[in-house]
């Protein structure tokens, strides 16, 4: 009988495309969540801020802050493995909320496992808008699946690089440090009384099913065509080997 195995290199472009996790998760992973974005928006009001919803602006991280005649827009996002994502618009042409927004607010843990720390990052929506620009080109060029409407992630702390590609746009975490820490095992996370909600549930277009394609026999190279197209690599990347 023969064995089938197959490889992927190098296994962090997993990390640009395919990173497409259930916001909602499990109740720890609601509680974080929603325990970062509370912490973004007490930071804002630390910082003299005055935090409040938009009105009818229709994506639930989107506030408003005003510090008297000085107001913008922002988007919270929370990040529980430091990597944030905006997804591109369907027309191909810049991104959902991250164009609408003057600041991303991003709040951050340091693990994911066992986080002891938080971090809020205020972002220049400019720097973040070029630093997606650059990603998605240099993805393209690699040969990334990127279909519009899905959200394209960037880590925070990882230093901008050329190589592997995933790191083209990285860094606004170090760029931009901190504005404010919180030590979660003396603190733990801010106490909340409304349900919040960020990252990319409130972004994701709807989308239709796709109908199924018509079953063709799997050859290797099929195989490894589906693999690049589920994981998000290219197909240079995927290895097959074949043993008896």
């Amino acid at each position: 009988m023969p064995y089938i195995f197959f490889t992927f290199q190098p296994i962090i472009y997993k990390k640009a495309y395919w990173k497409m996790t259930n916001v909602n998760g499990s109740p720890t992973k609601v509680a974080t969540r929603r325990g970062l974005f509370e912490f973004g928006v007490e930071t804002l009001e630390k910082q003299g801020w005055k935090v409040s919803r938009i009105l009818r602006g229709g994506k639930a991280s989107l506030r408003q802050i005003s510090k008297g005649s000085e107001k913008h827009r922002v988007s919270i996002r929370t990040s529980q493995d430091a990597w944030i994502a905006f997804p591109r618009k369907r027309s191909g042409d810049g991104w959902v909320t991250l164009d609408d927004v003057d600041f991303v607010v991003a709040a951050s843990v340091d693990d994911k496992i066992n986080p002891t720390l938080a971090r809020v990052h205020m972002i220049p929506a400019e720097d973040a808008r070029a630093r997606y620009e650059r990603a998605y080109e240099a993805r393209k060029v690699a040969g990334h699946v990127l279909p519009d409407g899905r959200g394209l992630w960037l880590s925070l702390y990882n230093k901008e690089a050329p190589d592997p590609v995933s790191y083209v746009g990285a860094g606004m975490g170090l760029d931009f440090p901190p504005i404010a820490t919180r030590d979660l095992a003396k603190e733990g996370f801010p106490q909340v009384g409304e349900e919040v909600d960020d990252e990319l549930s409130d972004d994701e277009p709807e989308t239709l099913p796709a109908a199924p394609a018509p079953e063709i026999p799997l050859t290797i190279p099929e195989a490894k065509r589906r693999l690049a197209e589920s994981l998000g690599v290219p197909i240079s990347a995927i290895k097959i080997t074949v043993e008896h």
